[in-house]
């Protein structure tokens, strides 16, 4: 009996309240690791017929394992056929973080409904702890706001932010890469052709959240030619929240639009080469402000 008392306890201090999950939206069925939404998009290649096993494997950044502590926690396996993910990693809390920033790019997480951490827990095989860090983290980038004894609600966007978010990045963007345009010798832009063409098969794919990972690579390693790592920072974190779908808006940059996106890529490093300011200035400014 007292043993009863104290679970509910447990419970009532983790959640805030006894019946969290009902009340938070469901999650969804499908929805795993970043890996596995990778492998999603994969499989719907294969099944359109698209053979892309001769092709070098797009480039993504490894997450580096680190000691538990900070609220990390060494991860647990799940009862045989549970279906749940389990993460493998020591570095829990940035595996979840890394998924559900995945998830958001998708459009797994579905802007306005409100999802708690134990649910989530659940999802990955994790205690409540380290998802509740991951969500800490994507409300202070704006992803998401807490909703007291509920969880997390994903942010509804608007336009307007995007443009505001457009705008900001080619304040910053455009001098920077016109500057790096005058200085940077030709051969430093062509070693970044491999970012380039990798983010061309990763938008061939169909898939924003690949694309978005390797939009972002490209575009880090065009700025970091600047050796300023607060510029790198800030950019990142805005090209991040620029790449969040707008409510019901998944559904309007297609495959083509992110070939034709990607493919700027190519063009910019050939107008860098040749220093030719007035396209790299016109380049940079429509791609900030046509991210997809």
């Amino acid at each position: 009996m007292e043993q009863a008392r104290s679970r509910r306890a447990e419970v009532s201090a983790e959640t805030g309240t006894a019946d969290v999950r009902a009340q938070a939206a469901p999650m969804p069925s499908q929805f795993r690791s970043a890996d596995e939404v990778r492998e999603r998009c994969e499989s719907a290649d294969r099944a359109r017929g698209e053979h892309t096993h001769s092709e070098v494997p797009i480039p993504r950044p490894r997450v580096a394992d680190r000691p538990h502590g900070d609220g990390e926690e060494a991860p647990r396996e799940a009862p045989a056929g549970s279906g749940r993910h389990v993460v493998q990693r020591a570095s829990v809390r940035r595996q979840i973080l890394d998924a559900l920033r995945t998830a958001l790019v998708a459009g797994e997480l579905t802007p306005g409904e409100v999802y708690s951490a134990p649910v989530l827990g659940e999802r990955f095989g994790v205690s409540a702890t380290p998802v509740r860090e991951a969500m800490q983290q994507l409300a202070l980038e704006g992803a998401v706001e807490v909703v007291p004894n509920r969880g997390f609600r994903v942010v509804v966007r608007g336009a307007r932010e995007l443009a505001e978010l457009a705008e900001i990045r080619a304040l910053i963007e455009v001098p920077v890469v016109l500057r790096l345009a005058r200085t940077v010798p030709g051969e430093r832009w062509a070693e970044l052709r491999p970012l380039a063409e990798a983010s061309v098969r990763a938008a061939s794919s169909g898939c924003r959240a690949t694309y978005a990972e390797s939009d972002r690579a490209f575009h880090r390693a065009v700025l970091a030619l600047a050796g300023n790592e607060q510029l790198l920072r800030i950019a990142e974190d805005l090209h991040r929240r620029a790449q969040w779908p707008l409510l019901g808006g998944s559904a309007a940059h297609g495959r083509a639009d992110l070939i034709a996106d990607a493919a700027e890529h190519s063009t910019l490093l050939d107008a860098l080469i040749a220093q030719d300011l007035t396209v790299v200035q016109s380049l940079v400014r429509g791609h900030s402000t046509g991210t997809p």
